[in-house]
């Protein structure tokens, strides 16, 4: 589908943790971006349902043939259970790549340039900054076999400027953008990440059908509140990236009252989702759970999704730890060395 709107996007990056120059750095999502975007091989894509009807229906069918395409092997992983004894909750390695180190990069999109980073995210890059030199972060260590600190640090940022369209976007119209990043820092294969922020208001569906979408303005359709993929562009190759709409809305939002208020604290709860998820099993073929029922196929992330029901909402329930002097509010992640959920 063509979209005047991209040709006139204006990426501006600031400085991350390399030393470039604002103004040195001004990057265009144009036609060849489009066309990469659209010849690119979809290698995995996995969401996190919504806590509404609909997201409830796609969890009860396990979410495989409408939030989930992959190419997921069949393999039987390893078991964590020792002395005949197993956890059903336990995560499989089924043998593919894990991502041992790597940078988040911060994709804002600001439709006609307005949206105040703080004001329509609060601070992921702060949260991120933080979360690398944490423990929180160290739960990875016994999937990747590494136990280094500052594995997992901050990029560089980009502000797409774009006008918005009709209908929402696409994850074509998303990979078009992060084409056009990972061109611009040469942020290929895995020690890199990017995450794909999305303003209020702004809808994305998986596909042009526009019928598993982020669309909290439309229920019939509101199937997930975000997802991580792996594409395989044609001249840049292998890229890793998250889409993160705009999560504090009913169905995807944290319970009121946590510390840092629910815009900043919705959108770290689903970005340290996405972002362990992405280390874990970038591809779809690393570490998820290989048990039958309702468990099969859940990443570390799916299995400590903690929920609180109200007669008008129903929230996430996170837990609060302590960064240094800095507290978060964000789900735990599965170990399977306590074999239960945690944050360090």
């Amino acid at each position: 589908m063509k979209r005047n709107w991209i040709l006139c996007l204006i990426a501006l990056f600031s400085l991350g943790s390399a030393a470039w120059s604002q103004d040195a750095n001004e990057v265009s999502a144009d036609a060849a971006d489009k066309t990469a975007a659209r010849q690119a091989t979809t290698v995995f894509r996995e969401a996190q349902p919504t806590k509404t009807a609909r997201g409830k229906a796609s969890r009860e069918a396990e979410a495989v043939l409408t939030l989930r395409s992959s190419s997921r092997g069949k393999k039987s992983g390893d078991s964590s259970g020792r002395g005949g004894v197993r956890y059903p909750g336990d995560l499989s390695f089924q043998g593919g790549a894990v991502v041992d180190s790597a940078q988040s990069h911060a994709i804002y999109l600001l439709p006609n340039g307005k949206c105040p980073i703080s004001q329509c995210w609060g601070n992921p890059e702060g949260f991120l900054r933080d979360l690398s030199d944490s423990q929180f972060i160290h739960l990875v260590d016994q999937y990747i076999g590494l136990r280094a600190s500052e594995r997992y640090t901050l990029g560089n940022r980009a502000k797409v400027k774009y006008v918005p369209p009709t209908v929402p976007l696409t994850d074509t119209d998303v990979l078009s953008f992060v084409h056009a990043v990972a061109s611009a820092t040469g942020g290929n294969g895995y020690g890199h990440i990017f995450h794909v922020f999305l303003a209020p208001g702004q809808d994305e569906c998986f596909d042009s059908t526009f019928s598993v979408c982020y669309s909290p303005d439309n229920l019939d359709t509101f199937f997930f509140c975000a997802y991580h993929g792996s594409v395989d562009f044609t001249d840049i190759g292998h890229v890793l990236y998250s889409v993160e709409p705009y999560q504090n809305v009913p169905g995807c939002q944290v319970r009121p009252g946590t510390p840092n208020g629910q815009l900043v604290d919705s959108t770290n709860d689903v970005l340290s989702h996405e972002l362990i998820e992405t280390i874990t099993d970038p591809d779809g073929d690393a570490w998820w759970n290989s048990t039958g029922g309702g468990l099969f196929g859940q990443e570390i992330g799916d299995e400590c999704v903690f929920l609180v029901f109200t007669s008008s909402n129903v929230y996430s329930d996170p837990f609060i730890y302590k960064i240094d002097d800095n507290l978060y509010a964000t789900q735990p992640e599965y170990s399977n060395v306590l074999h239960g959920c945690a944050v360090h």
